[in-house]
């Protein structure tokens, strides 16, 4: 008799588990996306669904919906568009692009937002920011300071309104800082402001008195040797022995030839900046070389790019590929939680290998482990 009743229990366990296993299966992982699809950055939000789009297909399954609506880049627009996600029983979102749409996104609780900024402080508490933000950057900086046993490490930054961002990266990522500088990015300030920080004057000064010294001198060989002392522009070292500078475009540019012209050149230092995305114009800078930066696996992006080009015929932006490695996150963290709490899996501590790299997941916040990279002689080189 209790044999039978074991048989019956296993039978109706076993019945259960295949029809609750069923079930599961048909269970949709709805994800939202908010993304500008009118208006200037129409363009942007476009490109993004394609990319969720291509993910889709290459996850290949039938357990994920994607439900794009309309920021128009305007906060106000964000928050109802957020508000309709939230009354389809969505509980993530994939966006908004930019940081000004944020502002409101509170005030949909039940919501957890993956949103594309590269900003950390002052987010929303149902906000997570998944750009590439200066802490990422710097725990890969700091990497490459420490192989190469660099000592005295000098950070240049722009009064920009992300200076708090970078010593929020800076305090994180706990990088050896010998000095810090904040500087105007107005060309002719900024020049003064780097003649200040590389002693330039009193270098410059030391070279006029080494030749007139010499001038003055009964050294049989003084003609020779002011001769090479004329092709220099100071004597004379600067206190440090590698520079990050946390500028982009020109702007970058400036600061570089700031301080070519006060004699610091990247053959002597490292000079050092923030992730480029490979930015075509700096291989043409051959006087700026040596030139170092963190960013995005290379050659991910590029296999990305091709496939994104083959299927829509044209060049993705760089959000895009950020927004198909998300759609592969939360796939991922789909098979691992109770897709219900899902939002609760950006809480405990996760790593999810993407196209542009490794994404570490730790109480609400998402960093990457990015690649560092040297232009040198007009080419790029992996360092690791």
């Amino acid at each position: 008799m209790n044999k039978f009743f074991i048989i019956l229990f296993l039978f109706f366990y076993n019945l259960f588990f295949i029809i609750n296993t069923s079930l599961a299966e048909e269970i949709k992982v709805k994800i939202g996306l908010l993304v500008p699809l009118s208006g200037d950055n129409a363009e942007i939000g476009k490109q993004i669904v394609k990319a969720t789009r291509l993910a889709l297909k290459d996850i290949n399954s039938d357990n994920l919906e994607i439900f794009p609506k309309d920021t128009q880049s305007d906060p106000t627009k964000t928050l109802r568009s957020a508000i309709e996600l939230d009354k389809l029983g969505i509980n993530l979102v994939i966006g908004p692009v930019f940081y000004e749409n944020l502002i409101y996104l509170e005030e949909v609780k039940n919501l957890t937002f993956l949103s594309f900024t590269n900003k950390t402080l002052n987010l929303p508490k149902n906000v997570i920011s998944t750009g590439i933000n200066s802490t990422s950057q710097l725990n890969t900086v700091k990497k490459f300071i420490n192989q190469n046993e660099i000592k005295k490490t000098i950070f240049l930054i722009p009064n920009l309104n992300y200076d708090l961002e970078i010593k929020e990266g800076i305090k994180k990522s706990k990088i050896k800082i010998f000095k810090k500088y904040f500087y105007d990015i107005e060309p002719t300030k900024l020049t003064k402001q780097i003649e200040k920080i590389t002693n330039y004057e009193i270098r410059k000064q030391n070279l006029i008195d080494e030749i007139t010294r010499l001038e003055n001198s009964e050294d049989p060989n003084k003609e020779k040797k002011i001769k090479n002392l004329e092709k220099k522009y100071t004597i004379g070292n600067v206190n440090f022995d590698s520079v990050i500078i946390a500028d982009f475009d020109e702007s970058l540019k400036s600061v570089i030839t700031s301080l070519l012209y006060t004699d610091v050149s990247p053959k002597d230092k490292y000079f050092v900046t923030f992730n480029q995305w490979f930015n075509d114009s700096l291989f043409k800078e051959t006087a700026s070389q040596p030139i170092y930066y963190p960013s995005i696996n290379k050659k991910n992006l590029e296999e990305f790019k091709k496939k994104f080009n083959k299927k829509f015929n044209e060049n993705p932006n760089h959000i895009s590929l950020l927004s198909y490695d998300l759609v592969g996150l939360v796939y991922y963290l789909s098979l691992k939680n109770n897709i219900a709490e899902i939002n609760k899996a950006f809480n405990a501590q996760n790593s999810f290998k993407g196209k542009i790299g490794i994404f570490d997941i730790k109480d609400n916040k998402i960093n990457h482990r990015l690649n560092f990279y040297k232009i040198e002689n007009g080419s790029l080189k992996e360092i690791f």
